[in-house]
């Protein structure tokens, strides 16, 4: 018997923190259109900032990736008509130092390549790989920050929507079921949290698809270039020869060297 009555108050107690609860959003509902924006930020309370800081963010990575993902940025046309004719020319030289100063992705990849080509045309085809590797990696490396941040907006929404869960109940247990007006600023703060939350992680989760596959492409593109440039590449002519200014840190073995420092120690 007192399990039911016990049953029956907590649902009864359930019901008019529902029915409270209702009262309060189409309170807030219906003042939301005499709101400005920053009334809506100072409602969401203290996880605004950081939910600012996170959209202030999610912008710049958005605009940096397609600019740094655009077509003229990777393999600028130019660029590429250029190595093609100091490839044809067989001016290797050249091309090793055109790709150093142009400063492009591609540039970049040509000239690691060029700087290989007396060690053969596996050790060439390692440091292309290489460098398109070192390339992806960096371009996805920033892109992903987009991901993070659609992760953590929710997150930091969540906590404001238990913060002001927790305002509510205090305003439910200090004045009652009985003025929902009470309850309408706590009610605010958790809607306005979540939402803002969502807002930002929604368009930051859609860019970071829409950059990988953005690099994805230009990746590709950047290799088909690199392989059509080396596809002829004549390496039993330019072997042994110094093609670029890279350091060479190996040399010829000295093996008197080792037992010359161990008699000076």
């Amino acid at each position: 018997m007192k399990m039911n009555l016990r049953s029956t108050s907590l649902s009864a107690a359930m019901l008019g923190l529902m029915t409270v609860a209702a009262s309060a959003a189409e309170e807030v509902a219906k003042k939301s259109g005499d709101k400005t924006l920053m009334d809506l930020f100072h409602e969401g309370g203290w996880v605004m900032y950081p939910i600012t800081l996170c959209s202030v963010a999610m912008i710049w990575f958005i605009v940096d990736g397609f600019l740094r993902t655009r077509a003229g940025a990777l393999y600028p046309t130019e660029h590429v008509t250029q190595l093609q004719e100091l490839f044809k020319k067989g001016d290797y030289i050249g091309a090793y130092a055109f790709a150093k100063t142009a400063g492009s992705p591609v540039a970049e990849v040509v000239r690691a390549g060029v700087a290989f080509t007396p060690d053969g045309k596996t050790m060439t085809e390692e440091a292309i790989i290489s460098e398109i590797t070192r390339i992806q990696g960096e371009l996805k490396g920033r892109s992903s920050y987009l991901s993070v941040i659609g992760v953590c907006t929710p997150m930091i929404g969540l906590t404001g929507t238990v913060t002001g869960m927790m305002k509510a109940f205090d305003k439910l247990g200090s004045s009652g079921v009985g003025d929902p007006s009470q309850l309408a600023g706590a009610i605010g703060e958790v809607l306005v949290a979540t939402a803002s939350g969502l807002f930002i992680a929604i368009p930051a989760f859609i860019s970071y698809y829409l950059l990988a596959n953005r690099i994805n492409k230009g990746i590709h593109d950047i290799t088909e270039i690199a392989t059509s440039l080396f596809r002829a590449v004549p390496y039993d002519e330019v072997a042994g020869r110094k093609v670029g200014d890279e350091e060479i840190y190996a040399a010829k073995p000295d093996w008197n060297a080792s037992a010359s420092s161990n008699v000076r120690s």
